[in-house]
Parts: structure tokens; sequence; C-alpha cells
């Protein structure tokens, strides 16, 4: 399986719920059965059916998380030297060309992407047009409204 690029962050808050899942989540569930089952017949009891299926929920969760953080190429984008490059974890300050508007974006992996965070995903189209441009290069972005542009102002690595 191919490595899946993270970012320390991404990696830490992965890391954060598996903890949580493990030694919160999993527990109550384990006794959310063992009340259910207390109750007597297990064939009509709503509880109980609900809390085995919290049970898969969280033990999936639980494989889906190690199975990342097993594949992940953890990524510090203050170590990156980049020469300004447009890169995996870098910071990146964008104006549009057609409104003037300026954003800001990191690039993150697909675990970690948050629009409201201002982190795009690696594999989004926006990301996708600026990875390996440089601050003063123009980036075209194929968006669902037709072909957007926006030059690159900074390129940063924090």
């Amino acid at each position: 399986m191919n490595k899946t690029p993270l970012t320390v962050n991404g990696a830490e808050r992965l890391r954060e719920e598996l903890h949580r899942l493990k030694t919160v989540d999993r527990p109550n569930v384990i006794a959310a059965i063992a009340e259910a089952r207390s109750h007597g017949d297990l064939s009509e009891n709503a509880e109980y059916d609900a809390a085995k299926e919290r049970q898969g929920f969280i033990e999936g969760r639980i494989m889906e998380v190690e199975g990342k953080l097993a594949h992940a190429q953890i990524i510090d984008p203050k170590l990156l030297d980049a020469d300004g490059r447009c890169v995996f974890g870098s910071t990146v300050e964008l104006e549009d060309m057609d409104s003037g508007q300026v954003v800001v974006y990191q690039i993150v992996g697909e675990d970690e992407a948050d629009i409201k965070a201002n982190k795009i995903s690696i594999s989004s189209p926006i990301a996708r047009a600026l990875i390996g441009k440089y601050a003063g290069d123009i980036a075209e972005v194929q968006a669902p409204g037709g072909v957007r542009e926006y030059e690159i102002i900074d390129v940063r690595y924090v």
C-alpha cells in the first residue's frame, strides 16, 4: 500500500482520536452492552442492539485510524526546504485574479482537510493546480463555474 502524506498536526490528531476511542469510547460501549444484557431478553432489546452497533462502529474506526497511521508519511512543514515551491504541507497565500480576494490555504492530507480552517486536501483541484508553482506564478483551477485564476503571492512552510 502507498504511503499517505500527513502533517505532524494531522498525525497527532489521529493519535489523540485513537487514544480516545480505545480508552474512553470502547470501555463505555462495553459497559452499555453489559447494562443492556442485564435487562434480560436480547431478542427484543433495542438498547443492546444500539450498543452492539455502536461497538461495531468504534472497532471499525479504531482499525481505520490504526491503518492510516501505519501507512502515513508524516511531514513536518517547518522542516521543508522546497525553495519557495508549493508542496505538501506548505501554506500558500493566493489572490483571486477576478475578485482580488486574498486567501491563505495550507495543503494537507485528505483526512486533515477542513475548508473552514483553510486546510485543503492535496487531491483537491486547487491544490493540484498549486503544486510545483512559486510565488508570482499564476495557477489555473478548473472550478464548477469555469476556470479560475489565482496569483501565488507567498509560499510559507509553517
